[in-house]
């Protein structure tokens, strides 16, 4: 099986490149990035799937930073909505299936069960309402795919949240985290296995995939301290509101794994993912 990875430089594509030669590697990974085809362009996402023809094209590429979106709405919308339909377009035209990283960012927050992949889509910021669009496109555009939503993704090749923490602990003699947001931290190395397994058993539809259990940002810098032998540093709670973000976020937007079950996949909790993160080589100290 051929496949293609947009972005797979970033956070995410970098892990799956490494982790899907572990888990298919009978497969032939195709590696893009910005050098290889600008997403926002049409001509050059057309132009790099008709040379590598994938069976698969796998769509990392995102712009993901929440705040960034809410100040660069159009390039979140051309990055996020437009690119992915040009991929979907363009995969289509030679019988390839696409699968687009998706997140949770697409609900309101507002539930007080685990979102289901049917329920309906109400994003409260610019990165949700792009998002949302690019799987809307997708699903108009594309006869054969699947959307992977996930959730507060954490690894060791861009910056995350465990990270953040540990160079502000460095720095500061206390923290203040907020906690009235509630979700799912979620491993890239987890989620690229995940994504690899989906495709090997040509998956369809959508599927919510995060780690195991749930927290709020304040359980989750707590922990990452306390893992990583800094559990004196003092860590306050406080509200969304106090923390005064550009763009507002979802206050649960915990995923439900039946989706994924229903392939036979159960990820691991979110506490033993971050520690094999914490492990990793090149993880702060």
């Amino acid at each position: 099986m051929r496949v293609l990875v947009l972005g797979a430089r970033g956070m995410l594509g970098t892990d799956l490149i490494e982790e899907w030669k572990k888990t298919a590697p009978a497969d032939e990974l195709i590696s893009a990035g910005s050098a290889e085809a600008d997403i926002r362009d049409e001509s050059q996402v057309d132009g790099l799937v008709r040379r590598t023809k994938p069976d698969w094209a796998v769509v990392c590429a995102a712009y993901t930073d929440v705040d960034g979106c809410e100040k660069n709405r159009e390039l979140a919308f051309q990055v996020n909505s437009s690119g992915v339909e040009y991929v979907a377009r363009s995969a289509e035209k030679i019988g390839a299936r696409v699968f687009l990283v998706s997140t949770d960012y697409v609900f309101d927050g507002k539930g007080t069960r685990p979102y289901e992949t049917g329920d309906p889509v109400a994003p409260i910021n610019a990165y949700g309402a792009s998002k949302a669009a690019g799987e809307e496109a997708l699903r108009r555009t594309s006869s054969a795919w699947c959307i992977g939503r996930t959730s507060w993704l954490f690894g060791v090749h861009g910056p995350s949240f465990p990270k953040k923490i540990l160079e502000a602990a460095a720095t500061r003699p206390e923290l203040s985290v907020v906690n009235d947001q509630v979700g799912s931290p979620t491993y890239t190395r987890d989620l690229a296995r995940t994504i690899a397994r989906l495709a090997g058993r040509n998956a369809r539809g959508i599927v919510h995939i995060s780690n195991a259990g749930v927290c709020s940002w304040f359980d989750f810098a707590r922990e990452t301290l306390r893992q990583s032998g800094h559990a004196a540093v003092p860590v306050h709670p406080i509200s969304t509101d106090q923390s005064a973000r550009p763009a507002r976020r979802p206050n649960y937007s915990v995923l439900s794994p039946s989706s994924l079950h229903a392939y036979g996949i159960r990820l691991r909790p979110w506490q033993q993912a971050l520690a094999a993160f914490l492990e990793e080589p090149s993880a702060p100290a």
